[in-house]
């Protein structure tokens, strides 16, 4: 039973290659307009041979003109694409997660989406492959995220990665982006963390400025470290 269970799978994982093959081919001639196709059929159904990285490289090297309307379709595409499992997951997929990440990893995700949901998102779709991605639209579906708000995140997220890409492309040539986009498949723990901690002090540094600016007021964080200086001076 085992055996043939396994073998169904590479049958489909098979089936699932080709026709990603055949659709890659089939959406090349169209431009753009293809490349958004990729992106939405990547996003929401089935992965493609070729990653979207390495398509918007493709399509870059080939008209550096167009190198910021390629990015933003392509983001654009993917937001939508990734409607899709989305909905699947908001339907009632919490027992599929479940069956794909142990509980202590889906407690940690939903603490996650509980506390920074739009970070929860933003950092995993700027990471090209190998990052699951999938699984935190999953997720974000699971743990009713806003769908608007989900969407903005997954195209910041997005429009972030191709343009790294595409500039490197611009700049230095498609063996240089693709060498870079190598180099992030490998140390993508090293990625992510220096991703995690610029777009951590991102946030700080607007959130300060909007305190700041429109309500004339102080950061909290420093409004709790300027009360406890005070509480620790001397009276006189």
């Amino acid at each position: 039973m085992k055996i043939g269970s396994i073998a169904l799978s590479h049958k489909i994982g098979a089936f699932l290659l080709k026709a990603s093959s055949v659709v890659t081919v089939a959406l090349k001639p169209f431009g753009i307009w293809g490349l958004g196709g990729l992106a939405f059929i990547d996003s929401g159904f089935f992965p493609l041979p070729t990653t979207m990285d390495g398509a918007v490289i493709g399509y870059v090297a080939g008209d550096h003109r167009k190198f910021l309307l390629y990015c933003l379709m392509a983001a654009a595409a993917s937001a939508l694409g990734c409607l899709v499992p989305y909905y699947v997951g908001r339907a009632g997929g919490e027992l599929f997660l479940l069956k794909r990440i142990n509980r202590a990893r889906y407690e940690q995700m939903r603490d996650r989406f509980a506390n920074q949901e739009f970070l929860a998102i933003l950092i995993p779709a700027m990471m090209p492959p190998p990052m699951p991605v999938k699984l935190f639209v999953f997720g974000a579906g699971v743990f009713e995220m806003r769908p608007l708000r989900f969407a903005t995140a997954v195209f910041t997220g997005k429009l972030v990665q191709f343009l790294v890409f595409a500039l490197i492309t611009v700049f230095f040539g498609p063996e240089i982006a693709h060498g870079a986009r190598n180099a992030v498949h490998e140390h993508l723990g090293a990625v992510l963390g220096t991703a995690g901690a610029v777009v951590l002090g991102l946030s700080i540094y607007v959130l300060r400025r909007l305190f700041d600016r429109r309500r004339g007021t102080r950061f909290p964080l420093e409004e709790a470290n300027t009360a406890g200086a005070d509480d620790s001076t001397p009276n006189a």
